[in-house]
C-alpha cells in the first residue's frame, strides 16, 4: 500500500474516525459552518452488508483501492459499475467502517426519484394541521425532514459516505440535476428562505434517527465534501458533463479468493462445509447462465449450512437441482 491511501480496503473495522484528511484541492474547498452530529453506531447495517468477522482480511482489487484513495483526494463522487449484486454498494460501507466515518446514508434510486426527494421533505399539510389544532404558527423546523443528499452535505468537520444506489434505474434528468449540487457542495431550502426573516436558525430532523441540525437562513453548505458512491448496472448511459464531474470504477465479478474471503467474512469457520466445491460450483453456474450476484453464492452458503447442521446436506442429487434454483440466471434472455 502506497502512503497516499487513506482507505485500504481490508474490511478493518476502525476503533476511531480517521484523524483527519489530506486537504483538498484548492477548487473543491467548502466553507461550510457548524459541525453536525452523526451517530457512532449503524446498528448492525455494515456488517449486514459486508460481513460480521472485522478479523477476516480482505483482499481487494488495487484499482478499488486507487479509485477510492483518488476520490477521496479530489473530493469527487465515485461512479461504481458493474453487474447486479456483485457488490458495488458494499463498497460505501466499507470505506465508511475502515474509516469511522459514521453510518452511511443511503439514498435509493427509483424511477420517480428527483433531487428534491434525495435533498429534504416539506410537510406541508401537517404544518397547516396542527396550526389549526393549536390556533398557533408551529414550528416550520419541524415538518421538514432532510433526506440522505442533505443531510451529506451538512457542515462538519468530517464526511459522511453517500450512497446514491443504482442512480440508472433514476429519471433521465436526475444525473443533470445533481450537477450543480456536486459541484457547489450547498443547496437552500426556500421554506427556510421565506422564513429566515422571521427566524435565521431553525432546527431540522436529519436523515439519522434522533439527530437533527441547525439550518441558518435557509442554506446548507457543506465544509468536508461527503464520500459519494453511486452506483449503477448499466442500464443507461449518463450525460457527459455528469461523467466529467465523477470518477469511474467498474467492478468485476468475484474471483475464488474473494469469495472465500465473503464466506470466511460472513460465517467465520462455522460452517462444515467444502466451500472450495461450493465455489467450483458457482464459478461453473455463472459460466453457464453469466455473472451471478454474491448473494446468491452467500445464499447457497447458508441454507447448506443449514442442511449439514440438520443433517440434511449431501453435495450431490437433491441438492444440486435446488442450487440450480437458487442460482438462476439475472438475465432475462439466459433463462
Amino acid at each position: 500500500m502506497s502512503e497516499w491511501h487513506i482507505y485500504r480496503g481490508t474490511g478493518e473495522v476502525a476503533a476511531e474516525p480517521v484523524a483527519g484528511l489530506p486537504d483538498p484541492p484548492p477548487w473543491r474547498t467548502f466553507t461550510g459552518e457548524g459541525n453536525a452530529t452523526r451517530p457512532r453506531d449503524d446498528g448492525g447495517e455494515g456488517a449486514r452488508k459486508v460481513g460480521g468477522v472485522p478479523s477476516v482480511p480482505r483482499k481487494p482489487a488495487p484499482m478499488e483501492v486507487a479509485m477510492v484513495n483518488a476520490a477521496i483526494h479530489l473530493r469527487r463522487p465515485l461512479l461504481v459499475t458493474g453487474a447486479p449484486g456483485i457488490g458495488k454498494s458494499a463498497l460505501a460501507y466499507l470505506v465508511a467502517r475502515e474509516l469511522g466515518l459514521g453510518p452511511v446514508l443511503r439514498w435509493p434510486i427509483a424511477s420517480r426519484t428527483t433531487l428534491a426527494d434525495g435533498l429534504y421533505l416539506y410537510d406541508a399539510i401537517a404544518r397547516v394541521q396542527a396550526a389549526s389544532a393549536q390556533r398557533a404558527e408551529p414550528d416550520i423546523g419541524e415538518y421538514i425532514h432532510l433526506g440522505a443528499l442533505g443531510t451529506a452535505l451538512l457542515a462538519s468537520d468530517l464526511p459522511r459516505v453517500l450512497l446514491i444506489d443504482e442512480l440508472d434505474k433514476g429519471d433521465i434528468d436526475l444525473p443533470n440535476d445533481l450537477l450543480n449540487t456536486f459541484e457547489e457542495g450547498e443547496y437552500t431550502i426556500p421554506e427556510l428562505v421565506r422564513y429566515a426573516r422571521i427566524q435565521p436558525e431553525v432546527t431540522v430532523l436529519t436523515a439519522d434517527v434522533g439527530h437533527s441540525a441547525t439550518v441558518r437562513d435557509g442554506r446548507v453548505r457543506c465544509r468536508a465534501f461527503p464520500v459519494v458512491v453511486i452506483t449503477s448496472n448499466g442500464e443507461r448511459e449518463f450525460p457527459p458533463a455528469f461523467l466529467r464531474r465523477c470518477l469511474t470504477l467498474r467492478i468485476e465479478p468475484p474471483d475464488r479468493e474473494q469469495l472465500a474471503t465473503m464466506v470466511a467474512a460472513h460465517f467465520g469457520g462455522e460452517h462444515g462445509l467444502d466451500i472450495g466445491r461450493l465455489i467450483d460450483d458457482f464459478q461453473q453456474r455463472s459460466a453457464e447462465v453469466g455473472p451471478l450476484a454474491a448473494d446468491q453464492f452467500l445464499n447457497a452458503v447458508e441454507l447448506a449450512t443449514r442442511l449439514a447442521t440438520s443433517g440434511a446436506y449431501t453435495p450431490d442429487g437433491e441438492w444440486r437441482d435446488l442450487l440450480h434454483a437458487i442460482w438462476h440466471p439475472l438475465s432475462a434472455e439466459r433463462e
